[in-house]
């Protein structure tokens, strides 16, 4: 399997990653909280309470995980086009892949990745909504001291399994999801647009709905467990918050489609063809 393209999806990852988290610190803080009124409400709390570095809590385990995770997606997706057309990234420039085929392997990577993710996922989420600041006299401390404290603190707490709580979801959520944000992407790349390099707007819309469903699951067993699993969480969300509940967070994680996709996908074909 070429390390090639392994590399170039850990460093345009990380790329992305750096770019968007302040947006996915307050995409995860609408989806599990309601304490706040809108994006611009829970911006402005994140600043005032935790000041800047509030936006990029939870970074550090993903940067950390980002070779491992986003290799993953970028080498599976590309070697799963390698095995259903038998051409190389290189040689797809002259013989473009039919969008079956790139939307089996884009589902392929999502599935796949998603085992990686589950564990790393959940730390991220778990340290972005301590809302407390990172330090000050006189305030509570906050529950995990850092991403190592919280690994520790979940397997004690509730065991290795509590570690792919939400695993399921971000499953369910990853596989269509990425065969849509591939085929997205490559279809616009066809259509010679401007926009031929953000395409996860509709793949968002898609994923949204798992999306919240994952936060809450994640962040289920803090306390005591509210959900028996993906269908109740469904269910409980629906019947307390309405289906609006699904959307939470769109906005935003549309926002923040445009730059990190643009990073990544770039960070991604620059690579590869600086690498022949």
């Amino acid at each position: 399997m070429p390390v090639e393209e392994f590399v170039a999806g850990w460093i345009s990852g990380a790329l992305g990653l750096v770019l968007g988290h302040p947006f996915d610190t307050i995409k995860v803080r609408l989806q599990t909280q309601t304490t706040y009124r809108g994006i611009v409400d829970c911006a402005i709390k994140i600043y005032r309470h935790e000041s800047l570095l509030g936006f990029f809590k939870g970074m550090s385990f993903p940067i950390a995980s980002i070779a491992v995770v986003n290799s993953v997606l970028f080498g599976v997706y590309s070697n799963a086009l390698l095995a259903l057309t038998a051409t190389s990234h290189h040689e797809r420039r002259a013989q473009p892949p039919s969008y079956t085929h790139i939307f089996a392997a884009g589902c392929a990577g999502g599935f796949v990745q998603s085992y990686f993710l589950a564990p790393f996922d959940l730390i991220k989420v778990r340290l972005q909504n301590q809302t407390e600041p990172r330090a000050g006299p006189g305030g509570p401390p906050p529950r995990y001291r850092g991403p190592v404290h919280c690994v520790t603190s979940i397997c004690r707490e509730e065991g290795p399994r509590g570690l792919f709580r939400g695993a399921w979801a971000l499953v369910l959520r990853d596989t269509p999801t990425l065969g849509v944000y591939f085929l997205t992407y490559e279809w616009l790349c066809r259509q010679y647009t401007s926009d031929g390099q953000t395409p996860s707007i509709t793949s968002w819309v898609s994923a949204t709905p798992l999306d919240v469903i994952k936060s809450r699951l994640q962040m289920d067993g803090l306390k005591e467990r509210a959900y028996q699993g993906v269908l109740d969480c469904m269910a409980s969300s629906v019947r307390r918050e309405g289906p609006g509940v699904f959307f939470r967070g769109l906005t935003i994680n549309s926002a923040r489609a445009f730059p990190v996709n643009a990073v990544t996908f770039l960070g991604y074909e620059y690579l590869l063809q600086a690498w022949g």
